[in-house]
């Protein structure tokens, strides 16, 4: 008995699916996300705790593995869980109304009956556990759960609000998303390694929560992107180098701006920065190489090609810092002493390259940089040899393949990255010393360096408040302008098309429903349109059912929801054959009636039910998560930043719109009030 228990708990770890290709595309049926979801639920979950132990909050759980291999332990396998919480939106203790939704243009969709969040816990241990509230000692959450210390039970308030603590904003879990009913859905948190992540790196999570939106069928999913790497603005650095947010790789697209900010205005912003060249950066007089010059020459004396915009520079330091061997490889089969031919395709012959590396090699020895402690810099190298050469530009090639020449007497040339002036250095030493490994040709900046180097760069260049005041007004200006606009578009969308999906499966009727509602003109609710699957001899009546029956299903305020008729086909017999009336795909308008009695009314919309109007002077007509004061006269909603006030001063008691006070239209004015006055009352 007990080995037939063992071997069946060895075959279920086994059978754990692979977390970086779970789930394939073929889990994709077609159907849409309402019944996608209970297919998951069913065949790849278990059931952790119930309805009748927590009716607002029933949850499931999936494991995972995760397979890494070990130069010393070989293949090691790591588990990790994923958790599935329904959440009952009309029991809730949490908000009824979706905040997310508000910002990304989908507040007037009705308020959906469930959502589905989708978290992988920083701990990723396998059953739900909170620590004891009286001996603190981690307790299994269970229909039956008591403490194994103290014998303490716990009661169903205390799992409720540990639940309630992970569903609502938790920055600690490495992935939670949330999936509205309809399938509208929003990435709230992912944490790769620089976000505590032990294991999976950022683009893991990121590939499985795309691969299971995928399998899901869902339709759309909204990110506010906040990343940061190397404790900057992911978005901005991003952007730079690849000409889209880092959630653009999976398909994430421009959602909507704030301050109004459009698509155009954003692809021209980062097209902008991203082409400036470095030389609008180094205006320099007569005197000493600032900093800046001398970290980008520094890069470009590495690199292998020619870097000559922020993309370059930006893209070459991010390839240095991630996978330093192909930048260095080139470098490295050079420094061979036996290798550096300098057989490199070039604007000089073979012959101008060494005569301007002998007289390189005659001045070094001329400075006596034979001693490890006489390192002469490339400036001053490039000047000592700049007036018998063809051109500067031949000098700079020579110097920067000069690690690695031989010389007379035995010696070698020997090169380093100064790392506190950031200047490339070079001496004559001991060939020998470099054939026993004693002494390295080259020496490059450590990964340390180049982080900090980086960071440096991106103060200097792209960062309003710390850049070089050494570049032209003009140049400044532009590149603050174009920083902002970037930065301030951080909602990013994703349409996942189901319907493309759905075309091409077995035989079906499969149309996309919307639904008006005939008793309800004033400002109606819009939901989003409904796939309906039905069978091939389907007819109007089994229509309707199905869209009376998905609709109340999905969404609180339809519970009462019943589909009438087509406004677009007239009088037809509900018994009529669908296909010959619509065919077998497309998209169909359908009214009904849903009565609003029973306090459905509140769930009319995601944006709640309070009636606040945003109308700034930037344009923006609604809320896009910036903070925004309300005039106190006309009750309209505008920007911090375009009214004046920086989001970091503190919030006034009493604030006039500009509008307001153009217009004389003040209710309550001081005596001999001031501009200022009147625009802070």
């Amino acid at each position: 008995m007990n080995e037939r228990r063992l071997k069946q708990k060895r075959r279920v770890i086994t059978d754990h699916c692979d977390f970086l290709s779970f789930p394939t595309a073929e889990f994709s049926i077609g159907k849409p996300f309402r019944s996608s979801v209970r297919r998951f639920l069913s065949h790849h979950t278990h059931l952790t705790l119930p309805s009748s132990l927590s009716p607002t909050l029933v949850t499931w759980q999936m494991l995972l593995q995760l397979k890494s291999f070990d130069g010393e332990l070989g293949l090691s396998s790591t588990k990790m869980a994923l958790d599935i919480i329904e959440e009952n939106v009309i029991r809730t203790r949490s908000s009824i109304y979706c905040i997310q939704c508000r910002l990304f243009g989908w507040s007037e969709h009705p308020v959906c009956r469930k959502r589905y969040h989708f978290i992988i816990r920083a701990d990723s241990s396998e059953p739900f556990q909170r620590p004891c509230s009286r001996c603190a000692n981690p307790v299994q959450l269970t229909e039956a759960s008591r403490c194994k210390c103290c014998n303490s039970a716990i009661t169903i308030n205390e799992i409720e609000d540990w639940l309630y603590l992970q569903i609502e904003y938790n920055n600690t879990h490495l992935l939670h998303g949330v999936v509205h009913s309809n399938g509208y859905g929003h990435l709230l948190t992912l944490n790769g390694r620089e976000g505590g992540s032990k294991f999976l790196s950022g683009s893991d999570i990121m590939g499985f929560w795309d691969r299971l939106c995928v399998a899901l069928s869902v339709r759309k999913v909204g990110v506010m992107d906040f990343s940061r790497k190397f404790g900057l603005e992911y978005r901005l650095l991003h952007a730079i180098t690849n000409g889209c947010s880092w959630y653009g790789n999976w398909g994430y697209e421009f959602g909507t701006g704030s301050y109004a900010l459009t698509q155009d205005v954003y692809q021209k912003a980062v097209k902008t920065l991203s082409s400036l060249p470095l030389p609008s950066l180094l205006v320099q007089g007569r005197g000493a190489r600032t900093r800046l010059q001398s970290v980008i020459f520094l890069y470009q004396s590495l690199a292998t090609t020619a870097l000559e915009t922020i993309q370059d520079l930006f893209c070459f330091l991010l390839t240095f810092i991630s996978k330093p061997h192909k930048i260095l490889m080139t470098k490295t089969s050079q420094e061979h002493p036996s290798t550096n031919t300098c057989n490199v395709l070039c604007a000089w012959t073979r012959n101008d390259v060494e005569k301007v590396q002998q007289a390189i090699v005659e001045v070094l020895l001329a400075l006596g940089a034979s001693k490890e402690e006489n390192w002469v810099s490339w400036r001053a190298l490039k000047g000592a040899v700049s007036k018998g050469a063809a051109s500067l530009d031949l000098v700079d090639y020579g110097l920067k393949h000069l690690g690695g020449k031989l010389a007379p007497n035995g010696m070698v040339v020997f090169s380093r990255c100064n790392p506190i002036s950031n200047a490339v250095e070079f001496r004559l030493g001991l060939l020998s010393n470099a054939l026993d490994g004693s002494s390295a040709i080259s020496s490059h900046p450590s990964e340390e360096q180049v982080i900090s180097d980086f960071r440096f760069l991106i103060d200097s260049i792209v960062c309003p408040d710390k850049m070089a005041s050494n570049a032209p007004q003009i140049v400044r200006k532009l590149v603050a302008d174009s920083v902002t606009k970037i930065l301030d578009c951080k909602q990013f969308v994703k349409d996942y098309k189901p319907e493309k999906v759905a075309a091409g499966l077995h035989p079906a009727i499969r149309l996309w429903c919307s639904v008006e509602l005939s008793d309800q003109p004033r400002d109606p609710p819009t939901p989003p349109p409904e796939l309906i699957i039905l069978r091939v001899n389907a007819t109007l009546d089994d229509l309707k059912s199905a869209v009376t029956s998905v609709f109340q299903e999905v969404y609180v305020m339809y519970k009462k929801f019943q589909a009438e008729k087509l406004p677009e086909f007239g009088s037809v017999d509900d018994s009529y054959t669908l296909k010959f009336l619509l065919g077998t795909s497309g998209s169909v308008r359908i009214q009904g009636t849903c009565p609003t009695k029973y306090g459905l009314s509140r769930f009319r919309m995601e944006k709640g039910t309070e009636a606040w109007k945003v109308d700034c002077p930037c344009g923006a007509k609604n809320d896009d998560g910036e903070r925004m004061l309300e005039c106190e006269n006309c009750g309209v909603w505008q920007h911090n930043r375009c009214t004046g006030i920086d989001d970091s001063d503190d919030i006034p008691l009493h604030f006039v719109c500009l509008r307001c006070i153009d217009s004389n239209d003040i209710m309550c004015v001081c005596a001999c009030p001031s501009p200022l006055d009147l625009f802070l009352l």
